[in-house]
């Protein structure tokens, strides 16, 4: 790993000294991860489409875009930031109905969305480079942008069998994503083939902002796992997992219950999205029967932090009640998107159960956990939460019965 990284740090370091008026780039020969970026701040349903990849060619192009990768081994935050500071969007605009269309760029640009390979690109732009690239909690961040003006793929585009059928059979989007899934996809690809409008009925099939198929991904495949969590056994004992990443802690408590889900977000003075001097929070709830309406008090995270938990409860073949507490500090002072949410959540799961066999010692050695390793009094968010009221009551009623 230390040996990607050093080989691609060196290489932008060495492409920056070598464009040190990087505004006046106008042609470049470079590798796309693969990735493409669907921008949403357009008026809807006018949308930019973006085309990323490095100023240059770079073998290890992958590893701009490879979420995943960087969580494995731990990069930090100056890490995925000097990647992506390094990633220029080459856009161009359309409506989110001309993927029904043989329109030139964005066919090109579906292809390399969906590409399983990263693929060879020269690409020829409009005007100077623009570095104001913004802040968003859901996509990760990249660097540069500029109008394209002309573009073509210069190698062979590897698509997989099973994205090409999912593409070509009359079926939902939906129900192409859930396909994929069982074959081995995970969210980070499938929410990029559904941003450029391949998925679904092909009446229905349209362009999708990236921050917005992220967390339609992460929803569609947690709703998916639900169906079959919904009728498995309660977990046996009290579970507490406890995780960390990028300065954003988790604790994540199991009841033995029917499904619920509750997400508390805390953001300390400092953190990323908290410059005040007093701690931020946020939360969302639902119930067994699930959310009708988008949970916008935590929005993507909600969903992102859900799915590794899900995910767990479908290997186990069980069903909790999951309270999930996020702390996020001031080690975590630049935003890198809604993935380091999933991924420190995907940590704290894969870490041993503390268990627990009655409820009481559960919470209060939860809280005293919680305190002593993250230095945090959890109380005010236990006594707030409307999970464990209902877990409660729940429990109650089962006595009396």
């Amino acid at each position: 790993m230390d040996d990607i990284k050093f080989s691609v740090i060196k290489k932008i370091a060495e492409t920056n000294f070598k464009y040190k008026s990087l505004g006046k780039i106008s042609k470049i020969d470079s590798i796309s991860p693969p990735s493409v970026f669907i921008g949403s701040k357009l008026k809807y349903p006018l949308v930019n489409v973006g085309i990323l990849s490095p100023l240059e060619r770079d073998e290890n192009a992958w590893l701009y875009d490879d979420e995943k990768y960087w969580a494995d081994n731990n990069f930090q935050i100056n890490d995925v930031l000097r990647l992506r500071n390094s990633l220029l969007n080459s856009r161009f605009q359309s409506q989110v109905h001309d993927s029904r269309l043989n329109k030139r760029f964005l066919q090109l640009a579906q292809d390399i969305a969906i590409a399983s390979k990263p693929v060879d690109v020269e690409i020829e732009l409009k005007r100077n480079l623009n570095f104001n690239s913004g802040r968003d909690q859901v996509v990760t961040p990249h660097g540069m942008h500029a109008g394209l003006k002309q573009a073509k793929i210069t190698g062979n585009v590897k698509i997989d069998r099973k994205v090409d059928r999912v593409m070509n059979d009359e079926i939902k989007a939906s129900e192409g994503i859930e396909y994929l899934y069982k074959n081995e996809f995970d969210e980070y690809a499938l929410s990029k083939i559904l941003s450029v409008g391949v998925l679904g009925l092909k009446k229905n099939k349209k362009l999708v902002p990236t921050r917005w198929s992220i967390t339609a991904t992460d929803d569609t495949i947690g709703k998916n796992l639900l169906k079959g969590i919904r009728d498995y056994k309660w977990i046996e004992n009290y579970q507490l997992f406890l995780g960390e990443f990028l300065g954003n802690q988790y604790l994540i408590l199991l009841f033995p219950s029917l499904f619920s889900y509750e997400l508390f977000e805390l953001y300390l003075p400092g953190s990323s999205w908290n410059p005040f001097a007093e701690i931020k929070a946020s939360t969302d709830y639902e119930t067994f029967s699930g959310r009708k309406d988008y949970a916008s008090n935590t929005v993507g995270g909600y969903y992102a932090a859900r799915l590794p938990i899900l995910e767990y409860l479908e290997k186990i073949k069980r069903q909790a009640a999951v309270l999930a507490i996020r702390i996020e500090t001031p080690t975590y002072w630049a935003g890198l998107g809604v993935w380091v949410v999933r991924e420190s959540v995907k940590k704290a799961m894969n870490n041993k159960a503390i268990e627990f066999d009655n409820e009481r010692d559960f919470i209060e050695i939860s809280k005293k956990i919680g305190k002593t390793k993250y230095h945090f009094d959890y109380e005010q968010i236990f006594r707030k939460s409307k999970l464990l009221k209902q877990v409660q009551t729940q429990k109650n009623l089962l006595e009396f019965m």
